[in-house]
């Protein structure tokens, strides 16, 4: 379908009840980022599915996070809903002067 999904960084699991905003990181410079909806934004293997792009989060410019996951859903901002999620490889800080980077198949989740 054309158009775009959203993917977002979260301090702890949001689990399947959860949505976009649960536990979503606040450092000042985050928002979330628009992924293609086609071949271009992601891979899809059975129910396993991946980043096909690089996905890149803002800079920190104030305050921090230390993020351990990650969702992808339908808002790009506010209670959206996840199409899917995943435990980051390694959790990481994100601190003033970092950009928060995910090379291809980084962000790699089931689909339910």
């Amino acid at each position: 379908a054309p158009g775009s999904f959203y993917g977002a960084l979260h301090t702890v699991d949001p689990h399947d009840a959860g949505n976009q905003s649960t536990s979503e990181a606040a450092y000042t410079g985050y928002a979330r980022v628009a992924i293609a909806r086609s071949g271009a934004g992601f891979t899809v293997s059975g129910a396993q599915v991946s980043n096909a792009a690089t996905v890149q989060f803002g800079e920190c410019t104030a305050g921090s996070a230390t993020v351990t996951h990650f969702s992808v859903g339908t808002a790009s901002s506010g209670a959206g809903s996840i199409v899917y999620s995943g435990a980051l490889s390694a959790s990481r800080s994100v601190s003033a002067g970092i950009t928060p980077l995910f090379n291809i198949g980084a962000l790699t989740g089931t689909v339910d």
